[in-house]
């Protein structure tokens, strides 16, 4: 085992959430690799496109999401790593007039790989597992919101991350992966089978 590398991917992932929120956007571009991919709710491509996306929501955007990243647990084979990471995303929008604030739980499921001497991410995809709407001043405003809403069309693991982006104006990824799900084993099975072919 070498700690230098789990030390390494593991930095690597922490600095994703701060260069992300902190709109650090040449950092964020070096965390992955120039072919990685990302598949999030509203974003399924290439990284470096989404460096982009997310420039052009934050400069149109009042207030940046913000990540909180828990500490990843990393599988090191050679010059390979998978790693999972447990994540908290905090959002804040106003709903038909309400200011509330969004949180998703959930966690990134990474390849994360060394070329040329360098730790990069490959792939990561975000798996969800609940999220809530909460009011930023509770009172009756709020109340009619979350009764006047129908968050029905929207899979219950992310149902509010879902419509406060699409009441934004974006357009949600196909597929977004829920935990426990048919789709999340067959990512666990595919990650586990790219880290022994090294």
């Amino acid at each position: 085992m070498n700690i230098a590398d789990r030390l390494d991917c593991m930095d690597l992932i922490q600095a994703w959430g701060l260069y992300r929120d902190q709109g650090r956007w040449p950092e964020l571009l070096d965390t992955f690799h120039a072919d990685g991919t990302i598949a999030v709710t509203w974003f399924k491509g290439r990284f470096a496109d989404f460096v982009e996306a997310s420039k052009r929501t934050a400069a149109n955007s009042k207030s940046l999401s913000k990540h909180l990243i828990g500490s990843p647990l990393v599988t090191l084979q050679g010059d390979r790593a998978v790693a999972e990471t447990s994540v908290s995303i905090l959002g804040r929008a106003t709903l038909e007039g309400v200011l509330v604030d969004n949180i998703s739980y959930g966690r990134f499921l990474d390849r994360i790989e060394r070329r040329s001497g360098r730790w990069r991410i490959a792939e990561r995809v975000a798996i969800y597992e609940k999220d809530r709407l909460d009011p930023v001043v509770p009172g009756e405003a709020f109340n009619r919101l979350m009764a006047d809403t129908d968050f029905s069309p929207y899979p219950e693991a992310y149902r509010h991350l879902a419509h406060r982006l699409v009441s934004s104006g974006r357009t949600l990824a196909s597929p977004i992966v829920v935990n426990a799900s048919a789709e999340a084993a067959a990512l666990y099975d595919r990650y586990r089978a790219w880290l022994k072919q090294s």
